[in-house]
């Protein structure tokens, strides 16, 4: 079953259909309303049976496509981060909207979502599993900067960003530079991934976190898929996250950034690596990771633009003691 899904999964984003246009780019949330998909993609959690049979909660992740498509992955034990983990089995089922609800269809179940539930059934119509839809929030959303932290963006201006755009939501565009340098032992930051239905893969809403000499900590839309390397939370081309805890499109999400610096002997000569903790929605997804590196001189933050508006948000730092 686990097989069966990943090779699904990784359909998702290579067979044709994920070579269509990407479509247009939504950073607005109360715009992206006028898509009548987008009152349905999201999450939904509840308890039953699930295509396999056997009873369990469950959590679904409901991915929108364009046009009235969508891709739906079923968890059991709960969401990602959330009850689910790696490993665990996962369901999919295929979605078509039929004015404001969509009718889904599996091999060993079906399904349909209407008015933030999301019902599934057996392929003769018998109820299997009732859910509802849900909202997550990170735990530090809105953090606020500890005394003594480095304040680089708290929605006011963009002036300390090189070339920094402020838009009239108070967000910052991805695309830009902190004009300062500094040793970091925290970092934390928010984003929100752009609507792109009809986009896939890597041109998803699509951007980056550089930060202190590590691997880029990759931003994209990868709601509902797998979490590799190359996905949201992914230090990439390095390490996949130890879960997918990307959430959906125009939600904000939270990167809690640790990094422990070495300890050093007499001489002051670092002993060890630099090791990192990644946390995406305050779940830990890089723990201790090592860097490789024993060093690590001041950096600027940087938040690439890979052809997206990706939007970020109450940027600060903490140097170490």
């Amino acid at each position: 079953m686990i097989r069966t899904v990943l090779s699904m999964l990784l359909l998702l984003s290579i067979c044709p259909i994920a070579r269509a246009g990407r479509g247009p780019e939504e950073i607005d949330p109360e715009k992206a309303k006028a898509d009548p998909d987008f009152a349905i993609q999201g999450e939904y959690t509840g308890e039953g049976v699930l295509p396999d049979g056997t009873k369990s909660k469950a959590g679904a992740q409901v991915i929108a496509l364009g046009d009235g498509s969508f891709r739906v992955v079923l968890y059991r034990g709960g969401l990602p981060g959330a009850g689910w983990k790696r490993g665990d089995d996962r369901f999919t089922l295929d979605g078509r909207r039929q004015g404001a609800a969509a009718q889904l269809t599996g091999e060993k179940a079906a399904g349909r979502i209407e008015g933030g539930k999301l019902a599934i059934t057996d392929p003769r119509g018998k109820p299997l599993l009732r859910m509802g839809r849900t909202e997550r929030k990170s735990p530090t959303l809105g953090q606020k900067p500890p005394a003594g932290a480095v304040v680089l963006f708290d929605g006011t201006n963009a002036d300390a960003f090189r070339d920094g755009k402020l838009t009239e939501m108070k967000t910052l565009d991805a695309g830009t530079t902190a004009k300062s340098q500094h040793r970091m032992a925290r970092l934390h930051l928010e984003f929100r991934l752009s609507w792109m239905p009809k986009a896939r893969g890597q041109g998803r809403s699509n951007s980056g976190v550089y930060v202190g000499g590590l691997p880029e900590i990759q931003v994209l839309d990868s709601f509902g898929l797998e979490g590799k390397s190359n996905e949201c939370g992914g230090l990439y081309g390095r390490r996949d996250p130890d879960v997918n805890m990307c959430l959906p499109p125009l939600v904000w999400q939270t990167f809690d950034v640790e990094l422990t610096q070495p300890k050093r002997d007499a001489q002051g000569r670092p002993q060890e690596n630099i090791r990192v903790t990644v946390r995406h929605n305050g779940v830990v997804i890089h723990e201790n990771y090592d860097t490789g590196k024993k060093e690590s001189g001041p950096h600027s933050i940087h938040l690439q633009r890979h052809g997206n508006r990706v939007q970020y948000r109450n940027i600060w730092l903490v140097e170490p003691k």
